[in-house]
């Protein structure tokens, strides 16, 4: 790269050639001393760093690693991050290009932060620059340092907190509760640990303890502290919020997540950066973000596929999670009621510690009693069997809370018209178009394209189009008209789009505003409804058929969660004689279906047992590793033959690559999809094999857009 023009208080060694002998070799050396190459990463798909040159001005330090710096790339300036800093005598500064400025003003980001991002790039086969720059906050990787600044001003207006005042009411724990706590609390180093319980026995409680005993045995200590705590999903955030706020009155927590708006998300990263932020929340993103003295690390959900991000760097949140709890040799707690089976495994291999909870924290709160309506003796109309809408109805007469559950928004997953078979296919994707009744639009939820309803079939001109299946709003309908005076509240993406709405729905439902809440998987997992008492699961059956080997895990996971709301009130879930009021209805037509089974029993235990050994006799993970390439063309055959030229690249020893094959979503927006899937034995033989064979895929002239992802959820 060509030096850049010299600032006006230097002139380079070039325009001191034309001194005197003595006189340039005496600037020469003074310019060399007071300037150094600095080796930066930049967000760009190029594995490399680029050299640039840091020349003085008066009383400057040096910059350090870690250290955000503007350059000139091409022919405009970005930002870019100081991975190492040289000696300027060991490259010629002529080649150079100058660098604009450094960030002086922000903290240097520290060593274990830079290697976290490094081990990222490497496993997930990304370059450093494009790992490390876009977990940072927008205002810190634009040309301006004025949100920057306002964030630290505002930051330097905000003094530090004292610990929690002991006269917060605690929730007493019970003796599970204790020993999972004191288990955590006494890891010496690194050690991971498997919080196993079932849905309402207070993991949260369990969480709040252990943070609040490890940042006040670091300030007992005189040491600084920090407590990570992870959640898979945005609408989960406020209310875990709420909770540690209301627990840690004196203490600085924020949030970060991707609904933030940009000044505030700064503000609360910069608040971890520096370390006045004691707790941090957040989803996967938080995971990336800078805590010099983080102290513990906590995963709520840990089995939920939300924390595998799938765009750009397509990270397990989870598993960097781990990784980073292992290289600063602190505890990473993993909770859920349903944990996954690669956790599952750690577990049984003592990778992992497991602590359980087999009782509901709540004074006489049990489990719900499971049933299972066989839809092929009580027949469903409008998608409501007979037992489930008596349940029903005796639960508004009794004033408590019912949630009914289908995983399928919209009013209907498609139209077709009975005359000549005609079916709302999207012409971009290779999927239906979805009525959506009340906004009078067929949208494709892949492409996002919206037509209106046609007034007749397209095909044979047939005016009496149908919807055929059964979306939330379809259900929310058919529940108005059979109970008019019920309190119905829908939740789901398409009526919680305004921000903020999500969280005042939930509010609605905890006040008692709502008789009947009716969602998708938003519904399904972490929230505390006291009054519920009836939970409705309409039409599973659909994931026991999917191609995909992890449906079943998915839907076992999702239906013991979405159980797990109801009975949480001890005082309201119990009647006289002990039995639990509290009760499940899954309408099924396979109600012998082993997953159901397990089900009826709340035995995730053998669940998991069956499914482990159900994917050791196939080879599937856990017990196999895998990488996946996607290739996206506007000819299929185009990513087909890219992948086809990708096998072959290179002798693959250890390695299984199997054949090219068309994505089961062929094609999305007009864009044909093809994948090829690569598996081993060996998690170091198949990463020893991506790190050239990417080299080689980046070598090959292609109008095919590919990328690679490393442990995929999604096949």
């Amino acid at each position: 790269m060509r030096f850049g023009r010299a600032n006006a208080t230097t002139t380079s060694p070039i325009a001191a050639g034309r001194r005197g002998p003595i006189e340039a070799w005496q600037f020469a050396k003074a310019w060399r001393v007071s300037s150094r190459v600095l080796s930066v990463v930049l967000d760009a798909p190029l594995d490399t760093a680029f050299d640039y040159l840091w020349v003085a001005t008066q009383e400057e330090q040096v910059p350090t690693k870690g250290q955000l710096v503007l350059v000139p790339f091409g022919r405009r300036q970005t930002i870019g991050l100081v991975i190492a800093v040289k000696d300027s005598s060991e490259i010629e500064p002529a080649k150079l290009r100058q660098l604009l400025q450094v960030r002086g003003q922000l903290p240097a980001l520290s060593d274990h932060w830079i290697s976290l991002c490094r081990f990222a790039a490497e496993y997930y086969q990304r370059p450093l620059g494009e790992v490390a720059l876009p977990s940072l906050p927008k205002g810190l990787r634009t040309e301006s340092t004025v949100a920057l600044d306002r964030g630290l001003k505002k930051l330097a207006q905000t003094p530090p907190q004292p610990m929690p005042d002991t006269s917060v009411q605690r929730p007493q724990l019970n003796t599970e509760q204790h020993i999972a706590v004191d288990a955590i609390v006494s890891a010496e180093g690194y050690q991971a640990y498997l919080l196993f319980g079932v849905t309402g026995s207070g993991k949260t409680e369990v969480y709040l303890n252990a943070a609040e005993r490890v940042l006040q045995r670091a300030r007992d200590d005189g040491r600084p502290a920090q407590v990570l705590i992870m959640v898979p999903e945005i609408n989960l955030t406020p209310q875990l919020e709420a909770s540690v706020r209301a627990r840690f009155p004196g203490l600085q927590v924020v949030s970060l997540h991707s609904q933030l708006a940009e000044g505030e998300r700064l503000r609360h990263w910069l608040a971890a950066h520096i370390g006045r932020a004691d707790i941090v929340l957040g989803t996967r993103l938080a995971v990336l973000s800078s805590m010099p003295h983080l102290n513990m690390i906590i995963i709520d959900e840990e089995h939920d596929p939300s924390y595998k991000q799938q765009e750009g760097l397509r990270y397990s949140a989870r598993d960097l999670a781990v990784w980073r709890a292992h290289q600063l040799q602190i505890p990473v707690v993993l909770g859920s009621a349903t944990p996954s089976a690669e956790s599952w495994l750690h577990v049984s291999t003592g990778r992992y510690q497991r602590l359980q909870l087999t009782q509901r924290a709540a004074q006489n709160a049990q489990l719900p009693k499971v049933r299972l309506i066989d839809t092929e003796i009580n027949k469903a109309a409008d998608g409501f069997s007979p037992p489930l809408l008596a349940a029903l109805k005796q639960r508004l007469e009794k004033g408590e809370q019912s949630l009914l559950f289908l995983n399928r928004r919209g009013y209907a997953p498609v139209m077709h018209c009975d005359a000549c078979g005609w079916i709302s296919n999207c012409r971009r994707c290779t999927a239906f178009m979805v009525l959506h009744k009340p906004e009078r639009r067929l949208r494709c939820h892949h492409c996002s394209l919206e037509l209106r309803i046609p007034p007749a079939c397209p095909t044979c001109g047939n005016v009496d189009l149908q919807p055929l299946g059964r979306g939330t709003q379809r259900v929310e309908e058919h529940l108005q008209h059979v109970f008019p005076d019920a309190r119905v509240m829908r939740i789901d993406a398409d009526s919680t789009r305004r921000k903020g709405s999500a969280q005042a729905a939930f509010d609605a439902v905890h006040r008692g505003d709502v008789d009947i809440l009716l969602g998708t998987q938003m519904v399904a997992k972490g929230h505390d409804f006291q009054r519920l008492t009836l939970v409705g699961v309409i039409n599973p059956d659909t994931a026991l058929f999917s191609q995909d080997y992890r449906a079943g895990e998915r839907l076992f996971a999702q239906l013991m969660q979405v159980a797990g709301r109801a009975g949480r009130a001890g005082r309201t879930t119990v009647n006289d004689d002990g039995a639990s009021q509290s009760e499940v209805l899954i309408q099924t037509r396979y109600p012998q279906h082993p997953l159901y089974q397990a089900l009826l029993a709340h035995d995730y235990q053998g669940f998991a047992d069956t499914m482990l050994a159900e994917r050791r006799s196939a080879n599937l993970p856990p017990y196999s590793f895998q990488a996946l390439l996607r290739a996206e063309a506007k000819d299929l055959q185009l990513a087909l033959d890219f992948l086809t030229q990708a096998r072959a690249l290179l002798p693959h020893q250890g390695v299984s690559i199997n054949d090219p094959v068309p994505m089961a979503m062929t094609r999305v927006a007009g864009i044909e999809r093809a994948q090829l899937l690569l598996e081993s034995a060996s998690r170091p033989q198949l990463q020893a094999f991506l790190r050239p064979w990417m080299q080689a895929l980046r070598s090959i002239k292609t109008r095919v857009n590919w990328m690679l992802e490393v442990d995929p959820i999604d096949i």
